[in-house]
Parts: C-alpha cells; structure tokens; sequence
C-alpha cells in the first residue's frame, strides 16, 4: 500500500501538451506513488468554457495536481472552486512557464516579478478550500538572477501562507529566448534552490530541471523535500518505474508488454467515448526506449494509430512488429 500520509518525494512535471488526462493515467502505471501533475489549464478556460473538459481525470491519477495559470484574483477563486468539486488533491499556480502567450496574459513567470499579484491570488484561491494551494516558479527572470530576488519572492508568499514552493532551477529569459530554449539554455543552478530551503526550513522545497538519472535525485534529495521529473518522464517513461523501484524495494518493476496490456481497457473507454487512438498512443512512444525493438514499436504506432478505425490492435500489432516482442 502507498502510504498517502508522506508527501511523495517524486512527483511528475506539468507538461503543456504532454501531461493530459491519458498520459497521467498511463504514467500512473508506472508510478504508483509519484504525485502527477496536469498540463497548465488557465483559470480563464474554467471561467468560460467547459470545465469538464479540462478537469475531468480518472480515479487512478491520484495523488493529483491541478496546475492554474491567471493573475485574476476572482478568476482563480472561481477555478479553485470548481477543482476542488472534482477532487483535486493539489492546486499549484504557475509562476514560471515562460511563453509569450502565456506573458500577454500577465501569467507564469514574468509574475515573479509581482508576488503580490500571485499573493493576492493564493489568499483568493486558499479561502475556497483546505486543498493546499502551491507555488511553481523559476529561480529568476531576465536581469533579476540572484538569491535576494528569490528570497523577496518566496517571502512575500510565505507570509501569505504558502508551505510547498516548486522550483524551476533555471531563470526564465522573457524575452530573446523560446519556451524551448527556456529548458536548456539558461543553465541550472541547484545550489540556489539548495541555499533557499537552508533558508526557509519551514517550507517544502522541491527541485525541477534536468533530472535524468537516479543518481541525480538521490543526491538532490539530500537537500530539499522532492524531485520533480519532467522530459525524461515523458521521453522515456520506464525510467519512473526504475526510480519507484529505487526508493521501494517491495515494488516489483513491470513488465512493458505488461503495461501495454494494462492500457487496453483504458484505450477501449476512450475510444467509445469518440476520441482517437493517437491521442493516447502519442504518449506511449517512449515506453520502450533504449530496449532492442523500440524503433519499430515507435513506427508502427505512428504510421497506423491516426487511420480511421485504429483500435488496440495497433498496439498489439506493434508489439508484433519489434525484433523482440516484450
């Protein structure tokens, strides 16, 4: 049994466009204990469109976060609410996606320089729910690349009541650099991250950016509270498996061609429900990266998984398909 009472010290990066409801339930299958975490849905979308859409998930995703975009203290509020209806066991507010679309909004990172918009934001959204309400955000932005400028941040925060910061640790370039270069090319800086929960013990502190290997969150771990995984999650999913194993013991790695199966029934609910079969295929690309074979499980299911009537035996033809069936 996962004891829920211990705050998962792995959790899985909100990813746009990535981390939807069939990659959550898909990764879950790897990662029995591992706090998932939703695409960036905007407070915006909620406010106007169909919530359900955006908030539905499946019973099997807990523990779950929900990750918010907005800057609209009322628009926040009234997204919390309607989180905490589907029972939601996190809500995080995004303080460090760097996009321009997201920028002209007046959300994610360039936020980090008006905490006491995101302050007013947190205090709205934690009055509609016992849910904690967290914080992700970069190290900095732009010019403003120091300690002081996190501590001011983080302080202002904490003194509205915020207990779990996610720290990106990599500053944000807002302008001259993409979303994608956002994630390699400002380089990481873990000692900072480190010096802020020597700083603010109090505080959940947990690390994002450039882990890959299990070495790396091991020895992260001995300086804050969690690690959280993001492109190594998605591009080669095993890796969480290995990483549960790592810190459970009892856990017994799975079988691919186990999971595989495992998504059959998943994958025939979606389909009745009028979705097609690459929109949760997309996600299971990398599940077999690195191993004898993933070439052809990679290309099989990316040559038949969007022709009209595609079912699971794309899948199962796929697993056929590898030089070395699992």
């Amino acid at each position: 049994m996962i004891d829920y009472t211990t705050p998962p010290r792995v959790s899985i990066a909100p990813m746009m466009d990535w981390t939807d409801r069939h990659c959550r339930y898909f990764l879950r299958l790897l990662s029995p204990s591992s706090v998932l975490y939703t695409e960036m849905v905007t407070a915006a979308a909620i406010h106007h469109g169909d919530s359900d859409r955006f908030l539905r998930f499946h019973e099997s995703e807990h523990p779950l976060a929900l990750q918010l975009g907005g800057s609209d203290p009322e628009w926040m509020a009234s997204a919390t609410r309607s989180a905490a209806a589907y029972g939601y066991d996190e809500i995080n507010i995004n303080v460090g996606c760097p996009s321009d679309r997201v920028q002209s909004g007046q959300f994610g990172a360039c936020l980090m320089a008006q905490p006491e918009v995101v302050a007013k934001c947190f205090a709205a959204m934690q009055e509609q729910t016992d849910i904690p309400i967290t914080i992700k955000s970069r190290i900095g932005i732009d010019d403003k690349d120091s300690d002081e400028f996190l501590r001011e941040f983080i302080d202002i925060l904490a003194a509205a009541g915020c207990a779990k910061f996610v720290v990106h640790a990599r500053i944000a370039i807002l302008d001259g650099l993409s979303p994608k270069e956002n994630r390699t090319i400002p380089p990481l800086n873990y000692d900072r991250v480190y010096r802020l929960k020597r700083d603010y013990p109090a505080l959940q502190i947990v690390i994002n950016g450039g882990l890959s290997e299990i070495a790396q969150v091991d020895s992260v771990l001995q300086h804050v509270d969690g690690a959280m995984i993001g492109r190594q999650a998605y591009h080669q999913p095993y890796f969480l498996a290995e990483l549960e194993r790592h810190f459970s013991p009892q856990y017994e790695l799975p079988d691919r061609g186990d999971i595989v199966e495992a998504m059959l029934p998943y994958i025939e609910s979606v389909l009745a429900q009028g979705e097609s079969l690459g929109r949760v295929t997309r996600h299971m690309l990398g599940l077999y990266a690195g191993q004898p074979g993933a070439r052809a499980w990679r290309r099989y299911i990316s040559e038949h998984a969007y022709r009209d009537g595609a079912g699971t035996e794309v899948l199962v033809n796929a697993l056929n398909a590898m030089p070395q069936a699992a």
